[in-house]
């Protein structure tokens, strides 16, 4: 596991290494150039084989001034703690990376990944943000 310093616990750091573990996988077995959907789909059958707990599709009601505006999904939630949002772009943008703090507010989750798949290496598609 990466020893680098970090404010979270112990056991969400075991939770983002595992999850990234799982997306590892999934990118060797398929490589890269397919579409996000795949991805996202084989990503729930390796989650589940290693028993990690996950929804899809997580929804997230969108407030203005206290007014609701919307429902946001989010590509995965893992283990109610951490989000994980899944790309198939040739480079992540800004806005990949916006996108994925203003999830993380808006679900006041503190940890999330951005993982883009159309990569040749996959830690060079690898994004890790905390609040």
């Amino acid at each position: 596991m990466l020893r680098v310093y970090s404010r979270l616990s112990q056991e969400l750091e075991v939770l983002v290494h595992d999850t990234i573990g799982c997306c590892i996988a999934v990118h060797r077995e398929l490589g890269p150039g397919l579409l996000e959907v795949v991805y996202s789909r084989a990503l729930a059958v390796e989650l589940k084989a290693n028993n990690i707990a996950f929804e899809r599709e997580k929804v997230f009601p969108v407030r203005y001034r206290d007014v609701y505006l919307c429902d946001q999904h989010l590509d995965f939630v893992i283990g109610g703690r951490l989000i994980l949002e899944i790309k198939s772009v040739d480079q992540l943008a800004d806005v990949h990376h916006s996108q994925l703090l203003h999830y993380m507010r808006l679900s006041k989750l503190p940890v999330g990944l951005l993982i883009n798949f159309n990569v040749s290496v996959l830690k060079n598609g690898i994004a890790r943000k905390v609040l």
